[in-house]
Formats: C-alpha cells, structure tokens, sequence
C-alpha cells in the first residue's frame, strides 16, 4: 500500500484534472506516479514536460526510445524497483525490445550476447555502472560508450538514466503499487510523442502559472484525503 494516498481525477482539483489530461496525452496514461506527485502540483506540473521528452524519442533528441529503454530497464533492475521494470519493460517492448533481450538485460548476459549491438552494450554499460554509482572510477566502460555515442548522446545517456535513479527510489520510498496490468498497458502507446503537445503544453502551463500562489496545495491535499 502506498505511503502517500492518490490523488484521483475524479477527486481532484480543476488545475490538476487540466493536468491529468496532459499527462495522458504526453505519457499515455495516469500512472500512480503522477497521482502521488500531485500533492505537490506545482512540481509536478513543471516536471512533467522534462520526463516525458526526456524519455521519449521525439525529432528534438537523438536516441530512440528503444535505446532510452534498454538503459531503464537496466537501471531500475538493478534498483529492485518493480513498478518503474513493470512499466517500462511494456513500453520497451512497444519501442522494439524482444523478451528475450528484457531478460539478458537484467542479467550480465548483455556483455556477450550477441542480441545486443555495440551501440546497445555500450549504454546498458553505462546504465549499470551509473546507477551502482562505479562510473566515475571506470575509465573503460566511458572509452567504450565514447566510441560509440556522440557527446550530445551520452548527455542523453546520462540524463535517463540519473532520472529514473531518482524514479526508482521515488516510487519505492513512497512503496507506490503497481497498477492492474491493462493500464499499465496503455503506456504503450506513448513510444513517441509530438513535440506540437509539448508546445501545448508548456503554453498551457505559462498561462496558468499563478501571479499569486492561491490554496490548490491545500485543495490538493483534501482532494487526496477524500479518495
């Protein structure tokens, strides 16, 4: 059961059932996630836009979604964090990943297999070693993601995987459930997003941004206690 309870879309505050929408539109659903962070709106609103283009492959970034997923696999098993591996092993596989690429990826089995180009090993390495904190120390395994990816890449590289460490530990703190596995499904459809909703949104977000900051945290909170 999750430390912090939801806030539902039925429950919730205008402001945040505007946001909810964009949510779905960007992420394919409403996960648990984003319920939970919403008891701090104003956060949750201005991070949306850098999750979901930093996560999805979009024509403003370089690495497909299948690569950006194969690092997030990696990162959240490593973690031990099943909601973040539930979710993100269905989008992998709508992104291109096999089961049996999910399955080498969770072992060390990527290092040698041959399911796995250069390319792929190199950034699964990277993942592995970021999220057990030993990249610094390992000038090998960065010569060997340099060889392979540009400098703009490896920021790319760099920014999913730090974000779903963050991810990871976010969700299992707060001891956040998995959803019922058709809507965990339904991220499947937000392999790529358009970059015209991110425009949307963002427009949405300045134009709402409150001159004053009114009482939706506190409306949040009781939208929340009311579930």
């Amino acid at each position: 059961m999750s430390r912090v309870p939801n806030i539902n879309p039925e429950n919730a505050p205008d402001e945040l059932k505007h946001f909810y929408d964009a949510v779905s539109g960007l992420v394919g659903r409403v996960p648990n996630a984003y319920r939970t962070m919403a008891h701090a709106p104003h956060l949750a609103m201005l991070y949306l836009p850098f999750q979901a283009a930093n996560q999805r492959e979009w024509a403003g970034v370089h690495l497909s979604s299948k690569l950006k997923e194969m690092v997030i696999i990696k990162t959240s098993h490593i973690n031990g964090c099943a909601y973040c591996y539930a979710h993100n092993t269905a989008l992998g596989e709508a992104a291109g990943i096999t089961q049996d690429q999910v399955i080498a990826i969770s072992s060390d089995d990527y290092l040698i297999s041959d399911l796995f180009d250069a390319r792929e090993r190199a950034a699964i390495e990277w993942a592995e070693h970021m999220t057990k904190n030993t990249a610094a120390a390992r000038d090998d395994v960065f010569e060997r993601v340099e060889a392979q990816f540009s400098s703009a890449e490896i920021i790319e590289l760099t920014l999913i995987c730090s974000m779903f460490n963050m991810i990871n530990r976010f969700n299992d703190s707060l001891k956040l459930p998995i959803e019922a596995q058709p809507e965990v499904d339904k991220i499947r459809g937000s392999v790529r997003i358009d970059p015209a909703n991110i425009k949307t949104y963002l427009r949405w977000l300045v134009d709402n941004w409150p001159e004053d900051f009114d009482d939706l945290n506190a409306r949040a909170e009781a939208a929340a206690d009311a579930a």
